[in-house]
């Protein structure tokens, strides 16, 4: 079982990562769209389309098959790595918290970022996701 876990673990955590890295390249463009254009109501659709229909559906699901993964005894939290690896999940979590209010904005047609902001935070998922990994694969506490 706890191999069926693992395997829809990591199937979650490909499709919330992608979500969470196209979801701000579109913002990059949708900033720049002029707002009540087509092209910005068509972000929009995009937007919540890829929050609501893969990214948070994702995200839950990542948890709920992480957890279920911990709930059968398989780490030690002796070791230091999967503590360090709940703190990067929590900000990868918070993160998307940050991309739902940026949807929102948009979908309010009230962003105030610019298009510079959503190309500097792009990079963050990326960044947590690095560490997550090395944490779970290397394990280097």
């Amino acid at each position: 079982m706890i191999e069926w876990f693992k395997a829809l673990h990591v199937i979650s955590v490909i499709a919330w990562m992608a979500g969470m890295l196209y979801l701000p390249r579109l913002f990059v463009y949708h900033s720049v769209a002029e707002t009540g254009s087509v092209q910005s109501e068509t972000f929009k659709v995009m937007e919540r389309r890829l929050l609501r229909a893969i990214t948070t559906p994702a995200m839950i699901a990542t948890w709920i098959f992480g957890l279920a993964m911990v709930g059968q005894g398989i780490i030690d939290w002796g070791s230091v790595w999967p503590w360090v690896k709940a703190a990067l999940v929590l900000a990868l979590s918070g993160y998307h918290g940050l991309l739902v209010r940026h949807t929102r904005a948009f979908a309010e047609d009230r962003n105030d970022r610019p298009q510079k902001y959503f190309r500097m935070i792009n990079e963050v998922p990326t960044v947590l996701m690095i560490g997550i990994v090395i944490m779970v694969i290397v394990k280097p506490f």
